[in-house]
């Protein structure tokens, strides 16, 4: 009898606690039928402040992803994919690049800005003008056949002037040019420096492309991740509701004697551990939505970049199928070998080798440059001055000079030109085997999504498989043919199988960017 007594005792107890426990949990909701997609630009600071952020820690402010809510909207991979692209500060970086490049080109066509030069000497000492020397002229330097065109005037004077300074009275000037024969004549160092400028403008670009790139593979990690864990919290969401459902039954069942009382002591343990598993899945939730804002920023009318956090009751898209062919395999394959930002800017340096191999080469010719210029003395005040006088631009009133150089055992440009050649052949081999690279990662990366699009197809096939057997177990279970334990353990395994299923479809959406970031694009542009 006091068994029966403390068994009495014991069960009442329970029950107590589960009721209790019962009206702590409250219940999950179902989920919101129709959610409103939403728009990057929709992301508002006042959207914000109206629903709340990411940003907050404890569990019970993250909204459930079955929550019915009017406001609930899903915020695609594609929008967040062209809101990176337009407004974060990384993309946005990697728009300054050409800038940058252009820049040098600027910085590098200065070595031809004609340029104006003056110089004046003068020096008087005990009442007597020794000299008054005054040198003027514009020097405009040619691109083809790397000439100088000169105009100068020259107005010398005094007492003790070296005879070769004395000119006219009215200043002498001279219209000539300067032309090297050998080197410098088809490349010179102001042409190699230009000509590198121009084609860093290419590397400038490919460093955009694999800036951009790279910053949208990352966010598509990071936005498939919190796919990931939005599916996860949604499935232990339900797992939680079910066990909620089943607890109340099985209690109802106990207190009229249907039901042992240790159901209801199993059926506890087991809202106990789901709950402990949706708050698991709530702070990976909450932590992935943190990962995501981080790419996401607003930029208008050319202000700065202020941040921006999602609001609780966006919810991602579901990931779509994304089939795979042959066809595509073969664009993307042809697309790599000659767009790919790496190949790209293999390609431009080895160019600028190239020029830089002429640049050395010219070099090794002896340096002989011819100077003439025609001259006349300068304008006569008087009105009776004529352009046909004995002392204006005549061919026999001429200045000319020739200068030559040449070094004896040219060791520093040998050595300077032999290793301009090694390393343009370093970069030619390093661009075929980076070629080849790229193409295997392809591959691999598709290898790896087909085999992805497969076991998608199987796991869905699983998933319906486990759904049937749970659904027989719960009929046999309302028939009193099965133990609550069994029921639970297969409800389990369904959501443990309904997570995996998701886990292998954010795999499957990470690896499709990842196909598109091995082979040169970004799957924002796809």
């Amino acid at each position: 009898m006091r068994i029966s007594v403390s068994l009495l005792w014991v069960w009442g107890m329970l029950l107590w606690a589960g009721s209790a426990l019962a009206q702590r949990i409250p219940p999950v909701p179902a989920i919101a039928p129709r959610p409103l997609p939403i728009y990057a630009d929709s992301l508002s600071r006042d959207a914000i402040n109206r629903t709340g952020t990411s940003r907050g820690v404890m569990s019970s402010t993250v909204v459930s992803p079955g929550s019915p809510l009017d406001s609930a909207s899903i915020f695609s991979a594609d929008e967040f994919y062209q809101a990176v692209l337009e407004h974060n500060p990384i993309v946005r970086q990697a728009a300054l690049l050409p800038a940058e490049a252009q820049a040098e080109v600027q910085q590098a066509r200065g070595a031809f800005d004609p340029k104006l030069y003056s110089d004046y000497h003068r020096k008087n000492f005990g009442n007597t003008l020794y000299y008054d020397k005054w040198e003027s002229g514009l020097k405009v330097p040619v691109w083809p056949g790397g000439l100088d065109v000169k105009l100068g005037y020259d107005r010398n004077r005094g007492e003790y002037l070296n005879p070769e300074n004395v000119v006219p009275p009215t200043g002498l000037v001279a219209l000539g040019v300067s032309v090297p024969l050998t080197q410098g004549l088809l490349i010179d160092s102001r042409r190699n420096t230009l000509r590198q400028a121009q084609l860093a403008i290419n590397l400038a670009d490919a460093d955009r492309l694999k800036l951009i790139n790279k910053t949208i593979y990352d966010a598509a990690k990071s936005y498939w991740d919190w796919y990931l864990a939005y599916q996860q919290f949604r499935w232990t969401d339900q797992g939680l509701q079910l066990a909620q459902t089943r607890f109340q039954a099985v209690r109802r069942r106990a207190l009229i004697g249907d039901a042992a009382p240790i159901d209801t002591t199993e059926a506890l343990i087991t809202v106990q551990d789901r709950r402990v598993q949706i708050q698991d899945a709530a702070v990976n939730l909450q932590n992935a939505r943190l990962s995501l804002t981080a790419f996401l920023w607003s930029s208008r009318d050319g202000a700065i970049p202020q941040p921006i956090d999602l609001p609780l009751t966006v919810i991602p898209q579901t990931a779509p199928p994304n089939l795979t062919n042959q066809v595509q395999l073969d664009e993307l394959i042809t697309r790599a070998s000659q767009q790919h930002p790496e190949l790209i800017k293999l390609a431009t340096k080895q160019q600028q080798l190239t020029i830089e191999e002429r640049y050395r080469r010219a070099l090794l010719l002896p340096k002989v440059a011819f100077e003439a210029s025609l001259l006349s003395r300068g304008p006569l005040s008087e009105a009776n001055y004529d352009g046909a006088n004995y002392y204006s631009f005549q061919p026999s009133n001429h200045k000319i000079g020739v200068d030559f150089a040449f070094p004896l055992f040219l060791r520093t440009e040998r050595g300077k030109l032999r290793q301009v050649q090694l390393k343009n052949q370093q970069t030619g081999l390093e661009r075929q085997q980076t070629g080849r690279d790229i193409v295997n990662e392809v591959q691999r990366a598709w290898n790896e999504l087909a085999t992805l699009e497969q076991q998608i197809a199987t796991q869905q096939q699983t998933a319906a498989n486990q759904q049937v057997l749970v659904r027989a177990e719960a009929e046999k279970f309302s028939l009193g043919e099965s133990s609550l334990f069994l029921l639970n353990s297969r409800e389990s395994k369904l959501i443990d199988y309904q997570v995996k299923l998701e886990e292998l479809r954010a795999k499957h959406q990470k690896a499709l960017a990842n196909l598109w970031y091995a082979a040169g694009a970004n799957v924002g542009t796809r």
